[in-house]
């Protein structure tokens, strides 16, 4: 309990520094919620102040990856000085409420026109703090694998202790309260590899997305790319490995009257339900992510939009109330965290279970 404590403290006096420092500058609430849960070029930890005032971000730069005209330019995000500075004709724009991109410039800092008059824009594989997160979960992920891997081998025929546990009882569960009752006995292994991966790593990109230090904190599961590679890889293992029976239940479903068949209404809503089912899981786990840290940061801009309207004392006043119900908000996210993970995985299990279930016929 003191470890939750000491971290939800950790969130706001990450969110607190920030915050009071961008109040210096002409405090922008959209601005702050926004760029708190979005992508960057670089992945920002802190700011602070020097002996002449000056004002200094620190932050991890990561690899920019540009490809214009068919020619490759990699460098460190440092280049771009936090978006004051062009480089090798590229310069970073947005951020904040605006998405964050990188632009084409001339030699005099002017932007690239195309012949329609719409900014140039380079071909971006860059390595953002998206995907650098996604890196790290996954080794430590791999880490906490190997670990537990290790720990059956040293305690054969032995109770599970410690990490080996914890990783035991969620294989457990997975498996048998989720995938096996919605695959079946029969076709359930295959896909239990799969969907292990895919709980896991959502369960556990969540959980990092709740602490603010590095290598954690990023809104990896709020990212709406990441969501929908997942939803696209359920899609594909769910149509290819439908069986003959699955396809025919879409173009002939059972029990509809024959006019519903020809017209063909019944053939239509089920083929457009194919793609609205991973439509469903990319919009759910996404929306519920970033919806918990937009909640819990504005209960803390509340604080800085009255101390700047009627004054400190009453945004004091108001900051008990607001860190109370923040406090909330972020222990409720702890549970959200794992029911999305949960969801995500039972209605992937499902999808493919009604791809790969075996007809039930009725003796007349």
């Amino acid at each position: 309990m003191k470890k939750i404590l000491l971290t939800i403290l950790a969130v706001f006096m990450t969110v607190f520094g920030v915050m009071a420092s961008e109040q210096e500058q002409g405090f922008d609430p959209g601005s702050v919620i926004i760029g708190h849960v979005t992508d960057a070029h670089s992945w920002h930890m802190f700011d602070y102040h020097s002996a002449d005032g000056q004002e200094h971000a620190v932050a991890l730069s990561l690899p920019v990856i540009l490809i214009r005209d068919g020619h490759v330019d990699v460098f460190s995000s440092a280049r771009f000085h936090h978006g004051h500075a062009d480089y090798k004709g590229y310069r970073l724009v947005g951020g904040g409420a605006e998405k964050e991109e990188v632009i084409c410039v001339d030699a005099e800092g002017n932007p690239l026109l195309n012949e329609a008059g719409k900014v140039v824009k380079p071909i971006d594989l860059s390595i953002t703090k998206t995907s650098a997160a996604i890196m790290i979960a996954t080794v430590l992920l791999i880490v906490i694998v190997f670990v537990a891997k290790a720990g059956y081998k040293k305690r054969k025929n032995q109770a599970p202790k410690g990490l080996q546990s914890l990783v035991e009882m969620l294989v457990v569960f997975v498996r048998d309260s989720i995938v096996r009752p919605m695959i079946g006995e029969k076709h359930y292994e295959r896909y239990l590899p799969y969907l292990l991966t895919l709980f896991f790593f959502i369960f556990f990109c969540n959980i990092l997305g709740l602490i603010p230090f590095f290598p954690a904190g990023a809104n990896v599961t709020g990212n709406l790319a990441v969501t929908a590679t997942l939803a696209v890889i359920t899609f594909f293992i769910t149509n290819i490995s439908g069986n003959k029976h699955y396809w025919v239940d879409i173009f002939n479903t059972p029990g509809v009257p024959a006019w519903l068949k020809i017209f063909p209404l019944m053939p239509i809503v089920e083929l457009v339900g194919v793609f609205t089912k991973p439509i469903v899981l990319m919009i759910r786990l996404f929306a519920n992510m970033t919806a918990g840290h937009i909640v819990i940061l504005g209960f803390v801009v509340i604080i800085f939009i009255l101390s700047n309207l009627f004054g400190t004392a009453v945004g004091g006043a108001v900051s008990v109330v607001s860190v109370v119900f923040s406090v909330f908000i972020s222990v409720l996210e702890c549970l959200v965290a794992y029911i999305q993970a949960f969801v995500f995985t039972m209605l992937s299990a499902l999808y493919i279970g009604m791809a790969v279930a075996e007809p039930h016929h009725e003796n007349a």
